[in-house]
């Protein structure tokens, strides 16, 4: 039992800022400057005709 409790204190804690951290660096990632351009053309890949 004292392993389950330890990951367990671990998820509360460190864990919970760690997937906090990840989705505000998500965010960020895909509303950054530029990035309007580059979801563009990747959105635009399908169509086109090599």
């Amino acid at each position: 039992m004292e392993t389950y409790t330890a990951m367990r204190h671990f998820a509360d804690s460190w864990g919970l800022l760690a997937m906090a951290a990840f989705f505000v660096g998500a965010v960020v990632f895909t509303l950054r400057p530029g990035s309007k351009q580059a979801a563009k053309e990747a959105a635009d890949i399908p169509l086109k005709d090599d």
